[in-house]
C-alpha cells in the first residue's frame, strides 16, 4: 500500500552526456491518502546547468553552489523510497537519471530498491489517446489546482502528480474480502442453517465522505452521476 510519488529536476536532458540531478521531490501515499511524509533536496551537480533547463525550472548554478552533492543525501533518499511503489510521470526519464546517480556511487538501481515503478504518462496515454498528457494538461482534466506552478519544481510537481494519480485511479481501490464467517450447513435431509446477518451501518463521517465522492464523480462526468440519480430516486 505504500507509494512514493517522485519527480526530479536536472541540468539537462541526457545523463549519458553528463547531465545530473539537481532536485528530488517525493511525497508518500498510504491507503490512497497523503501522509505528510516527504523527501526533498536541492543538489550541487558539480557542472554547469543548460540555459534551456534553467528556463524550465529556474534553478541556477549560483543557487545550487552551496547545496549538498547527491552522494551526501543518497542514503536518506534510498531509505525513504526503499520497498515502495514509485509513481512517476514519464518514468523512463527520472529513473534513468536516478540510476545514473546511484550507479556513480555503486549503489545498484531503482529496480533493486523499489517494488514497482508506475508511469502516469503511460497511464494517461492509455486513458486519453491523442491528447496532451503533460502535468498541466492532466491537472486541468482532473480538476487539480496548479495555479501556483509557474515553473517546474520537483516537490511541487510530485504533490500535484499525487493528486492527479489519485483522480486517475479513482474507483480502482483493491477490495480485501475475508471469508471468516461460519460455513452454511447443508446437512442431508435437513434445513439450511446459516448464521444471523450482521448489518453494518455507515457512520456520519462515512456518509459525508460518500457524498463528497459522488460530488466529485458528478463534476468529472458533467452531472451524469448514476449513483446520485439512483439515490435521489430512492429518496423520492
Amino acid at each position: 500500500m505504500r507509494k512514493i510519488v517522485l519527480d526530479t529536476e536536472t541540468t539537462g536532458l541526457d545523463f549519458r552526456t553528463g547531465d545530473r540531478v539537481i532536485e528530488i521531490g517525493c511525497v508518500e501515499l498510504r491507503g490512497r491518502q497523503l501522509t505528510g511524509q516527504r523527501f526533498h533536496a536541492y543538489l550541487n551537480p558539480e557542472r554547469e546547468i543548460d540555459p534551456g533547463a534553467i528556463a524550465i525550472h529556474g534553478l541556477t548554478n549560483e543557487f545550487l553552489a552551496d547545496k549538498p552533492k547527491f552522494s551526501e543525501i543518497a542514503g536518506d533518499f534510498m531509505e525513504f523510497v526503499r520497498g515502495a511503489e514509485l509513481v512517476i510521470h514519464n518514468a523512463a526519464f527520472d529513473v534513468g537519471f536516478l540510476n545514473n546517480e546511484l550507479g556513480l556511487l555503486k549503489q545498484g538501481n531503482i529496480d533493486q530498491l523499489c517494488s514497482e515503478v508506475i508511469d502516469t504518462l503511460r497511464m494517461a496515454r492509455d486513458m486519453r489517446p491523442g491528447k496532451k498528457n503533460n502535468l498541466n494538461a492532466l491537472c486541468s482534466e482532473f480538476g487539480v489546482d496548479n495555479s501556483g506552478r509557474q515553473l517546474h519544481g520537483a516537490l511541487l510537481d510530485a504533490e500535484l502528480l499525487a493528486e492527479v494519480y489519485l483522480a486517475m485511479t479513482r474507483g480502482q481501490n483493491s477490495l480485501e474480502i475475508e471469508f471468516d464467517s461460519p460455513a452454511v450447513d447443508y446437512s442431508a435431509g435437513g434445513t439450511r442453517q446459516r448464521p444471523p446477518l450482521v448489518v453494518l451501518r455507515a457512520s456520519d463521517a462515512e456518509l459525508a465522505d460518500h457524498n463528497r465522492v459522488l460530488g466529485e464523480i458528478a463534476k468529472d462526468s458533467k452531472g451524469k452521476c448514476l449513483w446520485r440519480d439512483l439515490t435521489g430516486a430512492a429518496a423520492a
